[in-house]
């Protein structure tokens, strides 16, 4: 019985799988962005020539270390078909969140564990970003790493799941993994340090063997930046990120709106946020619902409940009884990453849209969890999560299949392979204008 238990279960992971896969395949490649990470890994396959820089932040500032082209251009010389750097992307992700679904149902055992695996494995903002060629794409499996990591070396927080030396290692290695992909490594710093703190006091002179892991995981991902600053020395290395702080006073009053700033956006990660999907604007968006009007009332539905479920973290915020004896503390450790991320950005040349600090995403859904902990113990509530999943499933294959002949990868497919044949990345297009590779 527990064997066939056991193979359905894989059976299932699978089949969530290949439907990630296949999601990430029909999604955006059209724009700006995804094709020129692709084009990244696709020059140095073609060229062979190093990535020593990555992502493009604006014309003039690039994200310093190579693991960005290794990432998607590796996977060519394994499998040399379009889809690998995909299949690659979505192994990394899969398994992080599989990883992450399994650590918060041991911190929430009164959730039931298909809810959580299924909510993870098919929301909006796992599929939407985390399956496709796309920077921050790369940035959640190391986030998810880091967050766990950093939440187990909070006393207040710990279930001592992961020993410290382990700990330590995932935030070294994923703090200098996720600096190759995105600016957004900053926020993750003062998490590192209270870790420090606490298992310094703690532990006195015997933490620092510990803190050791944190330096040997740091140099293992960090060693792609070493041929950037060797080549090109610190001052250009950086690639301008240094340009990328500066007092932005604009961004004080749009962190206060609370739809488009910090706090909706922060939120919004852990719902149903469907139309941001949909199309960027709403003219796409009414077109697309006129093409599909058969989803208009699972589109409504799941946006409404989307809107009603950040509306409820907030006043469920203010909750004081609660099954979860460590609620005030996830209530305190969320608030505190909020008010985080309004400083950082209050000195970030950016405004705050949401991709630009995806790295909080483990946050948010960890808070999301203990809100809804004490209702999903109850069976009608299971009932309704369920239906409300399985429509969100439906809607994301339809979204596939929508995007599969428009903007995905098969409209570019056949420029990829002859690039790939000829060795020459310019087949499917040419990297941005003073970018450094």
């Amino acid at each position: 019985m527990w064997h066939r238990k056991r193979v359905v279960v894989l059976f299932l992971l699978l089949l969530a799988f290949l439907f990630r896969l296949f999601f990430g395949l029909c999604s955006e490649f059209q724009t700006d962005d995804p094709k020129q990470i692709y084009l990244i890994g696709l020059k140095f396959f073609t060229t062979g020539a190093w990535p020593y820089f990555g992502p493009d932040v604006t014309p003039t500032i690039q994200i310093p270390g190579a693991l960005q082209g290794l990432m998607v251009g590796l996977p060519f010389y394994v499998l040399p078909i379009p889809e690998a750097p995909y299949l690659l992307l979505n192994i990394l992700t899969f398994s992080s969140l599989c990883f992450f679904a399994w650590y918060c149902c041991k911190r929430l055992p009164n959730i039931p564990k298909w809810i959580v695996w299924f909510w993870f494995l098919t929301a909006p903002w796992t599929l939407n970003v985390s399956t496709h060629i796309f920077n921050p794409s790369y940035v959640l499996p190391a986030a998810i790493l880091f967050f766990v990591a950093a939440i187990e070396s909070y006393p207040w927080l710990s279930l001592n799941l992961i020993p410290p030396r382990w700990a330590n290692f995932m935030m070294g290695f994923s703090l200098l993994w996720i600096m190759q992909f995105h600016l957004s490594w900053v926020v993750l710093v003062p998490y590192a340090l209270l870790a420090f703190y606490f298992q310094i006091k703690k532990s006195g002179r015997q933490a620092v063997r510990s803190l050791g892991w944190f330096a040997v995981g740091a140099i293992l991902s960090g060693s792609f930046l070493l041929p950037t600053f060797l080549k090109y020395g610190w001052s250009q290395g950086l690639g301008g990120t240094n340009e990328s702080i500066a007092l932005n006073s604009g961004n004080l009053i749009r962190n206060l709106n609370p739809v488009e700033g910090v706090l909706g956006r922060f939120l919004s990660f852990a719902s149903f946020e469907l139309p941001r999907f949909i199309g960027n604007n709403s003219g796409a968006r009414l077109a697309f619902m006129n093409q599909h009007r058969w989803l208009i009332p699972l589109v409504i539905s799941l946006t409404l409940a989307g809107i009603l479920q950040c509306a409820l973290m907030i006043v469920l915020w203010f909750k004081k009884n609660h099954p979860q004896p460590d609620w005030k503390n996830i209530k305190l450790f969320t608030l505190a990453t909020v008010a985080l991320l309004y400083v950082c950005f209050l000195f970030s040349i950016k405004a705050p849209a949401s991709h630009t600090f995806y790295v909080a995403f483990p946050v948010a859904m960890l808070y999301s969890l203990y809100c809804w902990s004490p209702f999903l113990k109850k069976k009608r509530w299971q009932k309704f999560a369920l239906v409300f999943l399985i429509c969100g499933l439906v809607f994301h294959v339809a979204l596939a299949f929508h995007n599969l002949r428009r903007v995905s990868l098969y409209v570019d497919r056949g420029r990829v392979v002859e690039a790939m044949r000829t060795r020459d990345y310019l087949k499917l297009g040419e990297r941005r204008p003073g970018s450094k590779y």
